[in-house]
């Protein structure tokens, strides 16, 4: 049997043209998963890959659908092949029944997370860049440093519990235990 493996990153990409694709090309089941290919952590392709047979096909629309790690991607051809099942990506052309097919795959695995890097060292210099420049990237405090010392003072002096400085600042309590053990790592 031939089983299907669509994956898009996030909620606001459509997998239709994986699956269209997928169908297509004779897949009996497809699995269908919205997560970041450099996660481990995807359900639906564990699902896949625990009811793999003999003679399975694990089929995808693109390599870069089944993992953007080299190290993910052999971890997942290793378990395909412990299945006794192989593996095709439609626009690569790979089938990993053929020598030349495994040979290939891992060519295009090695482009797929070298491509991935780029992506990261692009992104670190482009915060690094942001930084220089005066701006900070990403969320903003929930607390000001006045209002952080101010938590650290009642707490230490007893006026108020962890739970009780939270409530006052209107953040969760694991914000001031932070607040609270970030002062004490200061202080040691």
């Amino acid at each position: 049997m031939q089983l299907g493996y669509a994956r898009v990153s996030t909620d606001d990409q459509a997998t239709a043209a994986q699956l269209d694709a997928l169908r297509a090309a004779g897949c009996g089941r497809v699995f269908e998963e919205r997560a970041s290919g450099g996660r481990w952590d995807r359900p639906e392709l564990h699902r896949m890959l625990d009811q793999l047979r003999q003679g399975d096909v694990v089929v995808v629309w693109k390599l870069d659908r089944l993992s953007r790690s080299l190290k993910d991607l052999l971890s997942i051809m290793e378990k395909i092949d412990a299945a006794g099942a192989g593996f095709r990506s439609l626009t690569e052309a790979i089938d990993t029944t053929s020598p030349a097919g495994r040979m290939m795959m891992q060519m295009v695995g090695v482009f797929a997370e070298f491509e991935r890097e780029m992506i990261r060292e692009r992104t670190r210099a482009g915060l690094e860049r942001a930084r220089k420049k005066g701006r900070h990237p990403g969320r903003k405090p929930k607390l000001s440093d006045d209002q952080r010392r101010e938590i650290r003072d009642m707490v230490r002096s007893g006026k108020r519990t962890e739970a009780e400085a939270a409530r006052l600042f209107g953040v969760h309590r694991s914000t001031v235990s932070r607040v609270m053990r970030e002062a004490s790592d200061a202080a040691a």
